[in-house]
């Protein structure tokens, strides 16, 4: 049941279908999920915007070609939160860690009621629809999602973590950043205090009639943590090598065509893969996606393109050490999997005299600093952001 084709000419199609629809239109009709067979009224870009088959910036330009800034606030709004909750856990790189060692530890112990949740056997219609839905398309509308998340969390009484373990296992644009820190935002522990209670007369309105849940939890009580990390300063990218150097593609940035300049001395192009604890169908786009950028990046830079199987350090200096580069450069990788593989593999790679160096886009370094609070101030900055 596939609705995404992973690759970039998909992703600029889909953008094209979309830009009429992006203005007065997309917000008031935004969160209505009239189910899978009807998303017109929504982009459905995010997995093509997840792993940079097109831009953050350049659909913000695609958008404001045919509408004003006023009349597209609400879209670049939704385009920047991916960003805004990018750069927030950057700077609390901790919220990353704990999250996963928790989801780890309560996976170990579920229990029935876990299973009847991602089984969706809950009797509650919607609900165990959109469970359904999740499986078969890795996608749900945003309003399902804070909706599906709100009944884990107060109605069905289930932890948060394992929510969000299960949506980053299927969503096609399960985001580190974006996933984990929304299902806290619905839990209360992102904006403290503050939670999200799914209501069955907003579900039924919102989803036109088409569902009609009953017994959904009255009250959402917030819950509470230990004390989180103060923000710290997130590490820069390097300046591109002025040496011949390897670029090394992962799925976090799959347009290095406009990460770096065509001219640049790139002397040979790996694509490397990591599809480990993630669904067969999220591997196959990430793997699809894969295979579409580095013929792409081979022909824009005039290199040689290899795809590494795995993100083994080894092999990755083999293929280093088979074209004669003492200096590999890829895109900035946020918090996450991969960042977490790339740590690894920079320290083996420095014990063979291989450099690893990161390139991150000037989106990225412009707009994450202003993510240190709320929303609402990274907001008032975005104007002067897409300006640049």
């Amino acid at each position: 049941m596939d609705q995404f084709i992973p690759t970039r000419s998909a992703g600029l199609a889909a953008l094209e279908r979309f830009v009429p629809r992006a203005g007065r239109h997309y917000a008031d009709q935004r969160n209505f999920d009239y189910g899978p067979n009807d998303r017109s009224n929504i982009s459905c870009l995010s997995p093509y915007l997840r792993y940079r088959l097109i831009t953050e910036a350049e659909v913000i330009q695609a958008v404001l070609a045919r509408h004003s800034f006023a009349a597209a606030e609400k879209f670049i709004q939704e385009v920047c939160w991916r960003t805004y909750w990018k750069g927030w856990l950057e700077q609390r790189p901790a919220i990353w860690d704990r999250y996963r060692d928790d989801a780890r530890v309560l996976l170990a112990s579920v229990g029935s009621e876990y299973q009847s949740a991602v089984d969706g056997c809950t009797g509650i219609d919607c609900f165990d629809a959109w469970v359904i839905e999740l499986k078969n398309y890795g996608y749900l509308h945003n309003h399902a999602r804070m909706w599906f998340a709100s009944i884990w969390i107060f109605t069905l009484r289930l932890p948060w973590q394992l929510g969000a373990e299960f949506f980053y296992h299927h969503l096609l644009d399960g985001d580190p950043a974006s996933n984990t820190l929304s299902w806290r935002w619905v839990a209360g522990l992102q904006t403290v205090g503050k939670t999200y209670l799914a209501r069955a007369d907003n579900i039924a309105q919102y989803t036109n009639g088409r569902f009609h849940p009953r017994g959904l939890a009255t009250s959402a009580l917030a819950l509470h943590e230990a004390p989180i990390e103060a923000p710290q300063d997130f590490a820069r990218g390097s300046d591109v090598p002025k040496e011949r150097y390897g670029l090394l593609i992962t799925q976090e940035d799959l347009h290095p065509e406009s990460l770096i300049d065509a001219q640049d001395d790139v002397a040979a192009i790996a694509t490397v893969a990591n599809v480990n604890g993630q669904s067969d169908q999220v591997n196959a786009f990430i793997s699809g996606a894969l295979v579409d950028a580095g013929p792409r990046a081979s022909h824009a830079f005039q290199a040689s393109h290899q795809h590494l199987d795995t993100l083994d350090p080894s092999i990755i200096a083999d293929w280093a050490d088979e074209h004669g580069l003492k200096v590999i450069a890829t895109g900035y990788t946020p918090i996450g999997q991969i960042r977490t593989q790339l740590n690894i593999i920079k320290v083996a790679l420095a014990l063979r005299c291989i450099t690893l160096i990161t390139l991150q886009r000037r989106w990225d370094s412009d707009a994450w600093p202003h993510a240190r609070k709320g929303f609402f101030p990274f907001r008032e900055k975005i104007p002067k952001l897409i300006a640049r």
